[in-house]
């Protein structure tokens, strides 16, 4: 394979992305599609798989055509796909129904039969302790039998977005061991499917459905069928490597494959994503999940519900005049702790290390000299102490990281970054290319064809450093007597919860 050039695909919920990477981790070509979400009902969300394959029939080609390279220069692709995103297929491969996509949030009901079951495949919701998000593979289904039984029993392959695709490019029906293992409470080295919890909740027929085959990340699933092929303008027979959910293959997308690092992955929200030599189990934590990135690794997971969007919010509040260059700069001007305010970051909730979905958000401390620049200075710090509190949880189980690889929205602000780095202490590594997942996808191609031998090998040649934005030893100091402080606002403010207030 001498072509030097892989292909990495993001299927996102918006839209999907597809990148031509040489082997230096360089983009040399990019297209994109997008595609329709319909909402049919409150808490329902909803997208047509054809539309998922009708976006790579357009996105693939143009990254070729910008890249201005031929079909047989493409030595493999890749594909990562948002997560949670469960289709029901008949023998043929095609949708019985619309895909309940990662946010379609239907399946409460069902998500606390499972969390009720008590079996011990729930090891990985904050050691047993819960919640089950009604986002998950297994209450969906549960939904599916319950609500709509024709078609569950119509079905004979249920799966998720990564799962339809790979069957579409390749004509085989298999799982990624990353999706399977977060959130099907898969564990390959403990008996795989999770059968006492499907059998407890009347699903062992799930078991025929899903892929019986689970395979590594970048195992090459097969080569790309003629009709693929001829969809996405490449060769037929390409190899295509296994992917995973886009958030943990933005981890291999930012080099964290090796134990003691961590992918900090920003955006509306935050995910911190690492991986441990050892099984981690305990409250505060996601996971740990074996082999779901790298064989022999345990991946353990936190994550904050509102980040990214609680900024957002203030700018829409602040009104039009407010820009993000005028806010940051102002409140940059001001000192750690923004002159008295402290903010709570729980508008949505909170997903680690309190696993409570209906807390709130609060701004204490105002008064009249207050302005937008120290709300949202405030707003930058109380996220950055959300970050703190689950690098704490992770420290106080055993994972404690040498080394924080960022990615995301949060990097666009020099304020937002040098917050983070001075509240934690913990320098911050920058890459070069900030799409983490589609080079992921791009590195997981990589090795499918052969041209590295592990994912150290692959990080190291296509994962490029840009700048470590160091915290400064003063500002940490402060920093502390004001992080204790907000360790005290969510049990304070809890009690005093209106009556109404729910999730």
């Amino acid at each position: 394979m001498a072509g030097g050039y892989v292909i990495g695909v993001d299927g996102g919920t918006e839209g999907l992305r597809a990148a031509v990477f040489d082997l230096q981790g360089a983009v040399r070509g990019m297209g994109v599609a997008t595609y329709p979400t319909r909402f049919p009902a409150p808490a329902q969300a909803e997208q047509d798989p054809e539309d998922w394959w009708r976006a790579m029939g357009e996105a693939v080609p143009a990254a070729l055509a910008q890249a201005g390279i031929a079909a047989d220069q493409v030595d493999a692709l890749s594909v990562d796909t948002t997560c949670c995103s469960v289709v029901a297929l008949d023998r043929a491969g095609r949708a019985l129904r619309p895909a309940l996509i990662w946010m379609d949030v239907r399946a409460a009901a069902q998500a606390a039969k499972v969390a009720a079951s008590g079996d011990p495949a729930l090891k990985v919701n904050s050691a047993g302790a819960g919640p089950v998000s009604s986002e998950w593979m297994i209450p969906k289904a549960l939904w599916l039998k319950e609500n709509e039984p024709r078609v569950f029993d119509a079905a004979a392959l249920i799966g998720e977005y990564q799962d339809f695709i790979t069957l579409r490019l390749s004509g085989r029906w298999v799982g990624s061991i990353n999706t399977a293992s977060i959130r099907w409470h898969h564990d390959n080295r403990n008996g795989g499917h999770p059968r006492s919890l499907l059998d407890t909740l009347g699903l062992s027929a799930l078991l025929e459905k899903w892929p019986s085959e689970i395979l590594p990340l970048g195992e090459v699933i097969g080569p790309l069928t003629p009709d693929a092929a001829a969809h996405l303008g490449l060769k037929p027979g390409t190899p295509v490597a296994q992917g995973g959910p886009d958030a943990f293959i933005g981890m291999i997308g930012l080099g964290v494959v090796t134990p003691g690092k961590l992918a900090f992955i920003t955006g509306s929200s935050h995910l911190l994503l690492g991986l441990s030599p050892t099984a981690l189990h305990g409250r505060g934590i996601w996971g740990s999940y074996p082999d779901a990135v790298v064989p022999g690794l345990h991946v353990v997971e936190g994550g904050q519900t509102s980040t990214g969007s609680v900024i957002a919010w203030l700018k829409r509040l602040f009104g039009e005049g407010a820009s993000y260059d005028q806010l940051n700069r102002e409140a940059a001007a001001l000192p750690p702790g923004a002159e008295g305010l402290l903010m709570l970051d729980h508008f949505q909730g909170n997903r680690t290390p309190y696993t409570d979905p209906a807390s709130r958000g609060a701004i204490t401390g105002l008064s009249l000299k207050h302005g937008p620049a120290h709300i949202f200075r405030a707003a930058i710090e109380g996220i950055a102490f959300g970050s703190e509190l689950i690098l704490d949880a992770m420290r106080a189980n055993g994972f404690a990281p040498s080394e924080v690889v960022i990615c995301g929205g949060a990097t666009r602000s020099p304020l937002w970054l040098q917050t983070h780095a001075d509240v934690s202490g913990v320098p911050l590594q920058v890459t070069r290319v900030p799409e983490a997942p589609l080079l992921g996808s791009g590195m997981l191609a990589a090795l499918g064809a052969g041209h590295f031998a592990d994912m150290a090998e692959v990080a190291a040649a296509m994962v490029q450093p840009e700048r470590v934005v160091e915290p400064d030893p003063a500002r940490h100091a402060a920093y502390r007597e004001i992080y204790a402080r907000y360790q005290q606002l969510y049990p304070a403010l809890a009690p005093l919860r209106t009556p109404s207030q729910t999730i």
